[in-house]
Order: structure tokens, then C-alpha cells, then sequence
């Protein structure tokens, strides 16, 4: 089993690729440096790495991430369970539209 502190520090290493790299290239060859280092510390992050790399390296291109649209769904979510009781949809379209100060047209 590896030690916390090498899986510390493979972890840092691959927060720095993405901090660091200058363009995709650059990132696509540290990210599979990271890669095979990291087989044995975190396969199950390597396997599914490897599963969406196309999608994982165009974070490289323009530095964007789906991190807003990931919040706006469970902010959905959230608001769709605790408004069980709506009896139309205009209540569940206002109480979304509130949450982000939207005016209704």
C-alpha cells in the first residue's frame, strides 16, 4: 500500500498540471506523465482519467470546467425536493428564478 505522504504529493503534482500548464500540449504530456506514476497510488482515478481524457485535456484549450453548471443542477435538485408540494410549475419556475435574482418577463 503507498504511503499518505507519496499519494500527498502525486496529488499535488497533478493539481500543478493543471495550474501550470501553458497549452494543451504541454498539459496533455504531463497529465500522462502523471498517469503512469500515479497507476499505482490511484487506479481508480487513472482508469476514469483514461475514460474521459479527450473531455479532461480540452480544459487545457480554454481553461473552462462545468464546476458553474454542476452547481446550478444541484441547486435545482435541492429546490425540486423541499418543493414536493408545488401544485403547477410557475411555483417551481419562481422559486428557481429567485434563488439567482432573475426578473420574470
Amino acid at each position: 500500500m503507498p504511503s499518505l505522504a507519496r499519494m500527498h504529493q502525486e496529488k499535488e503534482s497533478f493539481r500543478a498540471i493543471f495550474e501550470q500548464a501553458k497549452d494543451w500540449k504541454d498539459g496533455t504530456f504531463q497529465l500522462l506523465d502523471w498517469l503512469a506514476q500515479a497507476q499505482d497510488s490511484f487506479q481508480e482515478s487513472v482508469r476514469t482519467i483514461c475514460r474521459w481524457f479527450g473531455e479532461v485535456t480540452a480544459y487545457f484549450d480554454n481553461h473552462t470546467n462545468s464546476g458553474v453548471v454542476e452547481g446550478i443542477n444541484n441547486k435545482l435538485k435541492l429546490i425540486k425536493r423541499s418543493g414536493y408540494g408545488f401544485r403547477n410549475f410557475d411555483n417551481f419556475q419562481l422559486r428557481c428564478l429567485i434563488c439567482w435574482h432573475l426578473a420574470i418577463d
